[in-house]
């Protein structure tokens, strides 16, 4: 068996990232995959797929509402379900194929197989016959699963993950989603766009659950007004399978009165649980935490020696972008480096439409934090190129310290808001204050504007609102 500076267990966006910075830092390096393909959950059922549902599905909606208003003229627009699922798996096959290339690229070995942990130093691949892998380093980059509900029996055909979700067959009549975080309200975006009746049910009171809460009501008024329909305050008891349909029932928290409705399709979309099946981490002696993810120093070090862990598997946001991140970041610790992650400065997008994005500090949080703040708001109704795009709805909102001005927070509603929020994320990783922000020129007419003018309206007020 080979011998390497460091293996990667798991080729999705934190291990496949940091295999090839630590190849691109002179480590002899391997990645240990058994999906069949790279690039994880995102790239193969998650992110990506998802992505192109969304579009796909945002360009029905735009040619069925928009189209005649601009002079475009189509007598009728309909979906070809099984070519859209085709597009998708093209989106897919194009960028694992991408990864695949950079494996070759960089020298870091794709050893396929599901790894596990077989003791310090050693890594076992399922499939070989010929012992452990030695390393002197071994990253844990296994990701995450969708979590189960009790009372919910998943089958991937009628009750779904986010899995099965992207490739359902045909469009249901009656789509229910439990849980309206993030993966739910996106996919029930999608389904809702290609003509599917859905019903949103959640336990909690309010969506998106540590979003800016200002920006969850204006979102959910949004999405009412698109068709989804919300169930708040619902605790599902089980989903009954009937011959032709599904039957969802809930108790409300309010008066826990007990009711049902009736399903074509249901999507468990109820978050998601770190991944460790498998890897031996007991046997090992890696320590995990009570929600079983793997325990970290904030160098990404395991209580074993040599073994780290990044990613949705640890503490933290389970975002790719953040797995990313630590993957390159560990690859610079075990190459004698300093990496580093700010945590304050990650930002989180719903790529619905129109897009909601965030970064930093909630209203909420600072007000629990006891801090004095201000905050810029800014309309998209007032911005001149989202108005020649019909995307009109939503603001954007600065929230900068009362006292020095710097940027403590930023949360977007509307259009490419999630492209949007990204010279936030610079300006706070550099201490910008709003005021650094307002005083940058900003192309006309862009979206982007939208942002300078928040800024604006953090000191003497927004010229265009």
């Amino acid at each position: 068996m080979a011998e390497y500076d460091v293996i990667f267990i798991g080729g999705g966006p934190g291990g496949y990232v940091g295999a090839i910075r630590a190849a691109q830092l002179g480590l002899k390096t391997a990645c240990v995959e058994g999906r069949g393909a790279l690039g994880g959950t995102c790239l193969n059922v998650g992110c990506i797929p998802s992505k192109a549902l969304l579009h796909a599905s945002e360009l029905v909606h735009e040619a069925e509402g928009n189209f005649a208003e601009m002079g475009i003229v189509a007598k009728s627009v309909s979906v070809d379900l099984a070519k859209m699922h085709a597009y998708k798996g093209g989106v897919i096959n194009s960028n694992v194929t991408g990864i695949e290339f950079l494996f070759k690229k960089n020298k870091v070995d794709w050893l396929k197989g599901w790894g596990r942990i077989a003791g310090p130093g050693e890594v076992v691949v399922q499939g070989e016959t010929e012992g452990a892998h030695k390393a002197k380093a071994i990253v844990i980059a296994t990701g995450s699963e969708p979590a189960s509900l009790p009372g919910v029996e998943v089958d991937e055909e009628r009750v779904v993950t986010s899995t099965g979700a992207l490739d359902l067959a045909k469009v249901p009549k009656k789509l229910v989603v439990i849980g309206a975080g993030v993966i739910g309200l996106e996919l029930g975006s999608v389904w809702k766009r290609l003509g599917a009746e859905v019903t949103v049910v959640e336990y909690l009171d309010q969506i998106t659950p540590g979003m800016d809460l200002e920006i969850c009501k204006k979102f959910q008024q949004i999405l009412k007004k698109q068709g989804l329909d919300f169930v708040m305050g619902a605790a599902v008891q089980s989903v009954e399978k009937l011959k032709t349909k599904l039957k969802v029932h809930y108790k409300l928290r309010k008066d826990d009165s007990a009711h049902e409705i009736d399903a074509d399709v249901v999507l468990v979309a109820t978050g998601r649980r770190p991944f460790t099946a498998g890897l031996g981490l007991e046997g090992a002696g890696v320590a995990l935490d009570e929600k079983g993810r793997v325990k970290t120093d904030a160098h990404w070090r395991t209580n074993m020696d040599g073994v780290y862990a990044i990613g949705d598997v640890i503490a933290g946001p389970m975002l790719a972008h953040k797995a990313e991140d630590e993957g390159y970041a560990v690859a610079e610790v075990i190459a004698g480096k300093h990496g580093h992650v700010n945590y304050g400065v990650i930002p989180g997008v719903i790529y619905t439409s129109p897009e909601v994005a965030t970064v930093g500090l909630t209203e909420e949080q600072l007000k629990e934090q006891g801090r004095k703040y201000k905050v810029g708001k800014f309309p998209f109704m007032a911005n001149g190129r989202a108005k020649a795009h019909f995307a009109t709805e939503g603001f954007a909102k600065v929230l900068a310290d009362a006292e020095t001005d710097r940027v403590l927070g930023v949360h977007v509603i509307g259009p490419m808001a999630g492209d949007l929020i990204h010279e936030y994320c610079v300006a706070m990783e550099f201490g910008a204050s709003a005021e650094d922000v307002a005083r940058t020129c900003h192309a006309h007419p862009t979206f982007s504007e939208a942002m300078r003018e928040a800024a604006l309206a953090c000191g003497d007020g927004a010229i265009h609102a």
